[in-house]
């Protein structure tokens, strides 16, 4: 025969949650940082903070995304080719002012890909000597400004398109380089 006191403890250890999977430093960097970003534009832009507003802003942000924040929109199916649809994971919280850190979290649980993205390394153009990386380092640089370099066929010809393209992309790194 079951006893209430029983049956209580039964229930109160299937109900008591188990360990929260909170991030490692580091962990799903591309979610928090572009999540953070996107959530500190939504409060600079006094955006209604309901739902499905939200779900068209992260909809228009990911449009012109690229490289690992592409990567991440297309996860959560705000992209156009995406197979899966994930976009309310996002914007329901987000209009519940949860923060990125938790989304992220619940993200995980559902598609582990999206913890993993990781930023690559940016290269510190101010001190690097652009002729000892390799040429897909060089053709990273451009692409990831958004140039290409055509007609290209030695590394000196990607080195020089840097040279002439650091003004307009590093302007900064332009001026602390002697070699220019």
């Amino acid at each position: 025969m079951f006893s209430f006191s029983g049956l209580s403890v039964a229930l109160a250890i299937v109900l008591v949650p188990g360990p929260v999977e909170s991030l490692k430093e580091g962990e799903c960097e591309v979610c928090v940082t572009f999540l953070g970003k996107f959530y500190d534009s939504l409060k600079d832009s006094n955006t209604n903070f309901n739902s499905a507003d939200i779900e068209m802003q992260l909809l228009e942000s990911c449009k012109d995304t690229k490289g690992k924040d592409n990567r991440f929109c297309y996860y959560i199916g705000a992209t156009s080719d995406a197979a899966t649809k994930m976009i309310n994971e996002v914007s329901k919280p987000l209009s519940y002012h949860v923060p990125v850190e938790k989304i992220c979290e619940k993200l995980k649980k559902k598609d582990s890909q999206i913890c993993e993205l990781r930023y690559d390394k940016q290269l510190d153009l101010t001190t690097v000597d652009l002729k000892k990386l390799k040429v897909k380092d060089l053709k990273k640089i451009l692409e990831d400004w958004g140039e290409s370099c055509k007609g290209c066929a030695e590394k000196s010809d990607f080195i020089r398109k840097i040279i002439e393209l650091m003004p307009k992309h590093a302007p900064a790194a332009a001026k602390a380089r002697t070699d220019l």
